[in-house]
């Protein structure tokens, strides 16, 4: 009886201790959350809340559903842990694939759920120039902003492709055997027209 007793106080303590952890840890799901730029409204500084919209918008932007399609090399990444491509494929012109290993091949322009193959229309690779796997978010800044690396797009055309493209719409609809980024497109766009406003500063 005694020896019960005891167990039940070790349990009832470890409890309360994964209580008080969670109690004090408001931020433990705030990877899943993409807050809206109001929240960045008491911030006086504007360069400085321009700096931490782009950061909370970074959470879409490092998330493996952008990384894998901004890889460092030719060879795109995939699944939730970004490893290589299989099979082989290779960038080839304009992103999307050399001659007999076409992306769309694969990829067709609606997921294929029973394989789990992602699909849009087109499916392609980002430039080699804008390449973020290994970067930092201020680097990814710095390129998303350079008009040599970014495909000549004004801050302005940045924030359509934001708001409005079709394959980073994808992101948040990849099927079910790959998690989404924080937020929604509509969400990140907001972010981005934020950022815009208040001088488009990177962090």
């Amino acid at each position: 009886m005694k020896y019960r007793h005891s167990t039940l106080c070790l349990f009832a303590m470890l409890a309360a201790c994964l209580l008080f952890l969670q109690a004090s840890n408001p931020t433990q799901t705030s990877s899943d959350e993409l807050r809206p730029a109001g929240a960045f409204a008491s911030i006086q500084n504007k360069a400085e809340r321009s700096a931490a919209i782009f950061r909370e918008a970074g959470k879409v932007l490092l998330h493996p559903r952008c990384i894998n399609c901004h890889p460092s090399g030719d060879r795109p990444l995939q699944g939730d842990d970004s490893r290589p491509h299989m099979p082989w494929v290779q960038r080839g012109l304009g992103g999307l694939g050399v001659a007999g290993m076409r992306c769309a091949g694969c990829h067709h322009p609606e997921n294929f759920e029973p394989a789990g193959i992602p699909g849009h229309s087109p499916w392609r690779l980002a430039p080699a120039r804008m390449a973020w796997q290994g970067k930092t978010l201020s680097e990814v800044c710095a390129q998303i902003k350079d008009p040599q690396r970014n495909g000549g797009r004004t801050i302005k055309q940045i924030v359509e492709h934001m708001s409005e493209d079709g394959l980073v719409g994808w992101a948040w609809h990849p099927g079910p055997n790959l998690t989404s980024p924080p937020g929604s497109q509509q969400r990140l766009g907001e972010l981005f027209q934020a950022w815009a406003k208040t001088g488009a500063v990177c962090p």
